[in-house]
């Protein structure tokens, strides 16, 4: 039979072929080891899976007004770094917010504009501290609390069982 499994049934799958077809064969224990460590990598994967596209929309939402904020701080500011962060400003400013259910693939486009342009602005931001623009600290404040709060959620929806994924 010809059937559609989804990514998460993939994955499942994966998963099992682990547990019942290779580690009953693995003798080494660094191998069982890796084994188990990549049935936790995947496990999160299909736990980030069931939030992912709201995670997302919710993330571009949030990055036009992080790049409007962080614009909108540099008021007053003059210099070219200034120049292009309003511009990134005005870009995200005319970005639409995106509301569930969106185009998956209209909202991962959109999504990396907006990632690339909050990258782009730490290259300008820095340009600006280093000229002693004060203003530019709460620009970078408010991409960094905007970055901080993604970083905590992606850690919390990477925990597997009591632990997190990865070797310590």
């Amino acid at each position: 039979m010809i059937t559609s499994p989804s990514i998460d049934q993939i994955l499942e799958g994966v998963v099992m072929a682990l547990e019942d077809d290779i580690m009953p064969n693995v003798d080494n224990p660094k191998a069982q080891a890796s084994c188990q460590m990549i049935q936790s990598l995947l496990l999160g994967v299909r736990q980030l899976l069931v939030g992912f596209d709201a995670q997302l929309v919710d993330e571009h939402n949030q990055m036009i007004d992080v790049l409007v904020a962080a614009s909108a701080a540099l008021d007053g500011v003059d210099g070219m770094a200034a120049d292009r962060m309003r511009e990134r400003g005005a870009m995200a400013h005319s970005c639409e917010y995106l509301p569930p259910p969106m185009d998956r693939m209209a909202a991962l486009d959109a999504h990396r504009q907006l990632s690339e342009a909050i990258e782009q602005s730490f290259y300008d931001l820095d340009e600006l501290l280093a000229g002693g623009s004060e203003a530019a600290m709460s620009a970078l404040d408010v991409i960094r609390e905007h970055l901080g709060q993604r970083y905590l959620r992606d850690v919390a929806s990477f925990t597997v069982g009591d632990g997190f994924v990865g070797r310590s």
